[in-house]
């Protein structure tokens, strides 16, 4: 007999205190313990934890007060000083013009006599509204039909002919065809960059629909009758969403340098842009004691941009769903 039997009977307890009938929930044994998973909040998790990324987006809050505030605290309209002396004002020359330290002459002043501080200010929020109305007429266009010309082999037959034509038209060059023919105003630029911006956009879109097109679940829901919209809605764009926002990123600087180029080569808006700045303040490039007006519009539209890219990439890559491991 094995002597590490332990005898139940010296508990003086019956069977019905002994042994206990338990009962079995089947809805709780199919309970999962696992910590509950919230795709945005992993977003945020993983985005925040680069203290990069809290400081490109400081500096993007920074960026839109002055652009968009600031323009309305300070009023600003152009208007052409008579007095000669206060034209083409270097920063330490504006101050002692203008009575000592102030935010508005920190870049000096120009052709004018106005407030350059002010006028790239002015020019920002102009260029920022241009850059996010365009990027996002061409995104939601061009990932709206990407998603269905990559499902749909009909539709792709199609597409491929029109991209074939289109694509190969050379963008700046058809930009500046329209901004010609047309009026140069805001909408004008809105409506040349975003007429065929799209379809670069709904190309790159179809390509990364074709990789996940024929997997099993696609399949199956195509079996059962499901129209193609319905599977590009749900079963598609939902696992891009991260290759959307690094598309954005990109797409989002890149109209600001169409219309600063296009306003540096005389094409532009007729509003007073980051381009229109830059292109008037040329001449003063190279001539000693006036570079302040040529160099500030275009540093704080370089500043402009390399923000919205860094925010824009890192946004993506924090919204791989591989990331929030």
């Amino acid at each position: 007999m094995n002597e590490n039997v332990v005898d139940l009977s010296e508990f003086n307890l019956s069977d019905e205190d002994l042994f206990a009938h338990y009962d079995i929930s089947q809805i709780e044994t199919e309970k999962i313990t696992a910590p509950r998973y919230s795709y945005w909040k992993s977003v945020a998790r993983v985005f925040f934890k680069n203290k990069l990324n809290i400081i490109m987006l400081a500096l993007l809050a920074l960026i839109v007060v002055f652009a968009y505030l600031y323009p309305l605290i300070t009023q600003y309209e152009y208007v052409y000083n008579t007095d000669a002396a206060s034209h083409h004002l270097s920063p330490s020359d504006a101050f002692d013009y203008f009575g000592g330290f102030s935010l508005k002459w920190i870049f000096g002043t120009g052709a004018g006599g106005e407030s350059t501080f002010d006028a790239v200010w002015y020019g920002s929020s102009i260029s920022i509204s241009l850059a996010f109305v365009c990027a996002l007429i061409n995104l939601t266009i061009g990932v709206a039909i990407g998603a269905i010309w990559g499902f749909s082999k009909k539709v792709d037959v199609i597409m491929n002919e029109v991209y074939n034509i289109l694509g190969n038209i050379p963008y700046v060059l058809f930009i500046s065809v329209m901004v010609l023919v047309m009026s140069a105003s805001f909408w004008t630029m809105v409506f040349a960059l975003t007429v065929t911006g799209w379809l670069a956009i709904a190309y790159f879109i179809r390509t990364q629909v074709i990789i996940i097109r024929d997997r099993e679940y696609n399949l199956a829901s195509r079996c059962l009758g499901t129209n193609i919209f319905r599977i590009a809605q749900r079963n598609i764009l939902p696992f891009m969403t991260s290759v959307i926002v690094t598309l954005a990123a990109t797409e989002i600087p890149s109209y600001i340098s169409y219309e600063v180029f296009l306003s540096f080569i005389g094409m532009g808006l007729s509003d007073m842009s980051l381009g229109r700045l830059i292109e008037e303040a040329q001449a003063s490039m190279l001539t000693p004691g006036w570079q302040w007006e040529f160099w500030a519009p275009v540093a704080v539209a370089s500043i402009i941009t390399i923000v919205l890219y860094v925010v824009g990439q890192n946004l993506g890559d924090a919204s791989d769903p591989r990331t929030h491991m």
